[in-house]
C-alpha cells in the first residue's frame, strides 16, 4: 500500500499483513498534529459485496480522537454514505489520514474528545499526544525497540565525542577508568624494569 506521498499532504501508509476478508495497515501521524511521531495500526474489513458497499475501518492502536470510538471504529463519511464503487482503498486511507489532521467533532464517536476539541483545544491536544506517546510511538513496545536501537547507535557515536563521557574532555566512565588503570600498571612495571637495569650497572 505504501509509502504514499501523493495528495495535498504528505502521508505514509504501510501494508502490515493481509488477513482475509481484509488487511492491516500502519498509518504514520503527521507533523504539526498531536499525532506526530505516532504509528497507528488500522484494520480494514472488506464485505462480501465490496466494492459495492464500503469497507469497515477500525484503529487497532488506541487513539484519542473525536471520530474513533472506544472499540476503534472509525466514523468518516467515505466509509458510509459518501462511498461509491469507484473509490478505492487508497482513497479510504488518504481520507483517514486527513481525519488525523482535521478531526470532525460534528460526527464524534468519542464525545469527550469532540467536546474538548471545540471547547479546549490545548487539553484535547495534550490528551491526544499522551496516548500517542504511550500507544503509538516511543511509549509502545515497538517504539521502545526503536528507541533502544537509536540509543545504542547514539552511545556508539558519543564514544568519539570530545564532550561525551569517557571521551577527551569528558567525564571518565568505567571503561576509561579501566584503561587508565592498565596504563598505570604498565608504567609501574616499566619503571621497575628500568630500576633493575640501573642496579645491574652499579
Amino acid at each position: 500500500v505504501g509509502p504514499k506521498t501523493n495528495g495535498p499532504q504528505h502521508w505514509k501508509a504501510f501494508l502490515e499483513k493481509v488477513c482475509l476478508p481484509g488487511f492491516q495497515v500502519i498509518i504514520q501521524g503527521t507533523e504539526g498534529t498531536p499525532y506526530a511521531g505516532g504509528l497507528f495500526r488500522m484494520k480494514l474489513l472488506l464485505g462480501k459485496d465490496f466494492p459495492a458497499s464500503p469497507p469497515k475501518g477500525y484503529f487497532l492502536t488506541k487513539i484519542f480522537h473525536p471520530n474513533v470510538g472506544a472499540n476503534g471504529e472509525i466514523c468518516v463519511n467515505v466509509l458510509k454514505r459518501d462511498w461509491t464503487a469507484e473509490l478505492g482503498i487508497r482513497h479510504v486511507l488518504l481520507t483517514i489520514k486527513c481525519l488525523l489532521i482535521h478531526p470532525n467533532p460534528e460526527s464524534a464517536l468519542n464525545e469527550e474528545a469532540g467536546r474538548l476539541l471545540l471547547e479546549n483545544y490545548e487539553e484535547y491536544a495534550a490528551r491526544a499526544r499522551l496516548l500517542t506517546e504511550i500507544h503509538g510511538g516511543a511509549g509502545g513496545p515497538s517504539g521502545r525497540a526503536e528507541a533502544g536501537r537509536a540509543l545504542a547507535s547514539g552511545t556508539a557515536a558519543s564514544s568519539t565525542d570530545p564532550g561525551a563521557p569517557g571521551g577527551p574532555g569528558g567525564a571518565e566512565g568505567p571503561m576509561a577508568k579501566k584503561h587508565a588503570g592498565e596504563r598505570d600498571k604498565k608504567l609501574a612495571a616499566k619503571k621497575k624494569t628500568d630500576k633493575k637495569r640501573a642496579l645491574r650497572r652499579l
